[in-house]
Formats: structure tokens, sequence, C-alpha cells
């Protein structure tokens, strides 16, 4: 099967579609889920991003590793 250079073309450009298409969801329901997380009570994001400016050697865990 011989394909000329159109038709690689045009099967590169779905493919980039596809893939695109496929992380776009990915990090969609991945951004949901936090989301959902975060309003249910599931877990609590914002004591995580304060983190960030209170990062030492002597700052408490955020959270128990025993449960």
């Amino acid at each position: 099967m011989d394909l000329d250079q159109e038709t690689w073309m045009t099967i590169g450009g779905y493919g980039k579609f596809f893939i695109t298409l496929f992380v776009f969801i990915i990090f969609y329901s991945y951004a949901y889920s936090i989301y959902k997380r975060q309003k249910t009570g599931e877990r609590d994001f914002e004591k995580y991003s304060d983190l960030v400016h209170n990062d030492s050697i002597e700052s408490k865990p955020l959270e128990s590793n025993r449960e």
C-alpha cells in the first residue's frame, strides 16, 4: 500500500486532533474531580496552597499518615 504525502498529512491531522481531544478530556475530568471533592468537603485543597509560602523543616504536617 503506497500512500502519498497528502494522505499522511491527513492521517497526522486526525491523529493530532484525537490526541488533543483525549488530553483535554483527561485534564477537564481531573479538574472537575478536584472541584467536586472540594465542594463536598472530602478534601480541603486550600490548605495545600499555603504550603508554597510556608514550607520549612519546622512546619507541621498537613495530614497525618496514620488513619
